[in-house]
């Protein structure tokens, strides 16, 4: 099995509404994201890559015009704006961008996505 990882980074703010009165999220807040992609597959394709790092670039277009800079209970509506389901959120964009690159889901497919909020915290989905 072979795995591939890019980072992509964004800065946002966000509120997690119904924490206890007094807890520090429950304030309005912003975070350095980190988020990593992960791509599988069980061989490699016939120039010995998983899939080109290249057809990551819709990753970054969506994120620099969706998430940087953004208020993120204002694009995930509806959604507690937790590093969790962000995982879950942007793991199935990035699926969906990805659909339409050769190979995908026969050769290779997201694996997982992971969110970092911090220089110590990582949340992740798989799929």
């Amino acid at each position: 099995m072979f795995k591939i990882s890019k980072v992509f980074a964004f800065e946002a703010s966000h509120q997690l509404t119904g924490m206890p009165a007094g807890h520090p999220c429950a304030r309005n807040h912003g975070h350095s994201y980190v988020v990593r992609v992960d791509l599988m597959a069980e061989e490699l394709d016939e120039l010995g890559m998983v899939t080109d790092y290249h057809n990551l670039a819709p990753v970054k277009e969506w994120i620099d015009k969706n998430v940087d800079h953004q208020f993120l209970n204002d694009v995930f509506p509806g959604m507690h704006t937790t590093a969790e389901n962000m995982a879950e959120a942007i793991f199935a964009q990035v699926r969906s961008l990805m659909a339409s690159f050769p190979g995908f889901d026969e050769q290779w497919w997201v694996e997982c996505v992971a969110v970092s909020e911090t220089a110590k915290t990582w949340a992740e989905f798989h799929g």
